[in-house]
């Protein structure tokens, strides 16, 4: 059972990114899809949510019109897209499989990170 985050890198301010959370050894369509970051010196926090079936989303307030997540349940993968990028936005994107979209420390599986540096 694993859960892949790919996709990070070093880009420019104004840049974007498409992070995807590929499945192995289970399947993702009855789990929300969470998307974490941690950045340098701080706690990781939950950033955005897509349920299992209707697929709603949430952000966090500070992300909303910039980042989109989208789900393929037949490619088993999650993704991030992230616009605009600044250097606010740096750190691990972290992704996750939980039950719900409660944005827990907890998730019932966890995927490795995937580092996205912003900078000039």
């Amino acid at each position: 059972v694993q859960l892949q985050a790919s996709g990070g890198g070093l880009v420019q301010p104004g840049d974007s990114l498409r992070l995807s959370c590929a499945a192995s050894g289970f399947t993702l369509d009855p789990y929300a899809i969470v998307w974490f970051r941690q950045a340098p010196g701080k706690e990781r926090e939950a950033i955005s949510c897509i349920t299992d079936t209707e697929g709603r989303t949430y952000y966090i307030e500070a992300l909303r019109g910039r980042f989109t997540i989208s789900r393929d349940n037949a490619k088993n993968t999650g993704y991030l897209q992230m616009n605009n990028l600044s250097p606010e936005d740096t750190a691990v994107y972290y992704c996750a499989a939980d039950l719900y979209c409660t944005g827990r420390s907890t998730p019932r599986y966890w995927g490795q990170g995937t580092q996205v540096t912003v900078s000039s």
